[in-house]
């Protein structure tokens, strides 16, 4: 048995869930124009270089302070249901379960919220969860602070090494499938790294490395995953 870990947006998702996210609450009128505009702006200053996606992540966090959990939750249930669930790509679904059939766990490693992340987990049948969590206080009010390291970058690391120690498997014996060039500390520790419908520096760097690049398609028609039954952070305070 091995560990397999999967990133979620761009690469079981066609789509990334934040900018889904923030276009829905705005048509919504859960946040302003402004606060759309912000958390654009937050991402920008990001992919330019000026500002850490670690930093982004925990502005985002600070953002939630004094929020209600279960409403966020609820609205997340509704955005997963309506948003994200045709968006999962076919060679995605295809790849877990090749991975389910050889034995191995599945596991999501994504910076997502854990209420995305969950609900995710929990359609695709995955056997464990690592991800963006957020403290709440006793009246179930977000303090605006994360649970734990950041899941980003080296945060992916620290969990993705954590999570192969407990499953008692070296990371040599796992794989990681993702987009993001971000993900570089997890690909260089795996013994199986996969580039998945790349960024363009990370499609670089993988022809560098000899990593296979494949492509796992986009849903057709929006349609819901083909998956049997069972016996999901970003600016913008989003999952």
């Amino acid at each position: 048995m091995a560990v397999a870990f999967f990133d979620l947006d761009r690469t079981l998702l066609a789509a990334n869930s934040a900018s889904l996210w923030v276009r829905r609450e705005l048509a919504l009128g859960h946040i302003s124009r402004w606060e759309a505009l912000r958390a654009s702006l937050l991402l920008a200053r990001y992919h330019l270089g000026f500002v850490a996606m670690q930093d982004v992540l925990l502005r985002a966090t600070a953002l939630l302070s004094g929020s209600d959990a279960r409403a966020l939750e609820a609205r997340s249930a509704d955005f997963y249901a309506e948003a994200v669930r045709g968006q999962y790509r076919p060679g995605a679904l295809l790849a877990l379960e090749a991975h389910r059939e050889a034995g191995d766990q599945l596991v999501l490693l994504t910076s997502s919220s854990g209420y995305l992340s969950d609900l995710v987990a929990r359609e695709l049948r995955l056997d464990g969860v690592l991800c963006n969590r957020f403290e709440v206080d006793a009246a179930g009010l977000h303090t605006g602070r994360p649970l734990g390291t950041v899941c980003f970058g080296e945060g992916k690391r620290f969990y993705a090494e954590a999570t192969a120690k407990e499953a008692g498997v070296p990371l040599s014996a796992c794989a990681f499938y993702t987009d993001s060039y971000s993900d570089l500390p997890v690909l260089e520790v795996v013994g199986r790294p996969v580039v998945v419908n790349p960024d363009h520096r990370l499609r670089r760097e993988a022809r560098r490395r000899g990593w296979p690049v494949v492509d796992w398609g986009v849903p057709s028609g929006g349609a819901t995953p083909s998956v049997p039954p069972s016996p999901p952070l970003v600016p913008s305070t989003g999952p």
